[in-house]
């Protein structure tokens, strides 16, 4: 029997640490977004089912994003699942200081006046039920009124989930 490989040396808990163990981990990009005086949205990685009866879903905003102070006040927010054609708008919308919803971005008003992405592999609309304060950031927990599976207008097709793994947007391997 081969002894199993020794362990790293720990690290004390910071940012950085928490940052270099997550890179490990893929995660579903998803685009997140809310109305305002001006739509706003940003990437996310943190979406996640939180209950089937009610339907809800969370994610995490930073307090100190352009998104939240629209987001903090926003009644309902669109959660969109981005295939992996879209490595360009999920960076378009992490990228700061860029005009998220100017061409190429195609988008439209949807339920609630939530702005709705073109060419998504699913989305949801939701009404925001709590935000929890968590750190530097709010856990938003929002309850699903509206959604589509195949995408906005079924523009989608059978791609792939577009995931984020190691600082970098990459497709699903076989």
């Amino acid at each position: 029997m081969t002894a199993p490989a020794a362990l790293g040396t720990p690290r004390s808990a910071t940012p950085d640490l928490l940052r270099s163990v997550f890179r490990q981990h893929a995660a579903g990009v998803a685009v997140i977004t809310a109305p305002g005086a001006r739509p706003v949205g940003f990437t996310a990685t943190s979406v996640t089912s939180v209950a089937a009866d009610p339907p809800l879903v969370s994610f995490g905003i930073s307090t100190g994003s352009s998104s939240w102070a629209t987001v903090s006040e926003a009644g309902y927010v669109g959660v969109h699942i981005l295939g992996e054609h879209q490595r360009e708008l999920a960076a378009t919308f992490a990228r700061s200081g860029a005009d998220r919803f100017a061409a190429p971005t195609s988008w439209r008003p949807g339920p609630y006046g939530v702005p709705l992405l073109d060419g998504v592999l699913a989305w949801l609309v939701c009404e925001v039920v709590a935000r929890v304060p968590a750190g530097d950031h709010r856990i938003v927990l929002g309850q699903v009124v509206e959604g589509d599976p195949e995408g906005y207008a079924g523009t989608a097709g059978r791609s792939r989930p577009l995931l984020y793994h190691e600082g970098r947007f990459n497709a699903l391997r076989d």
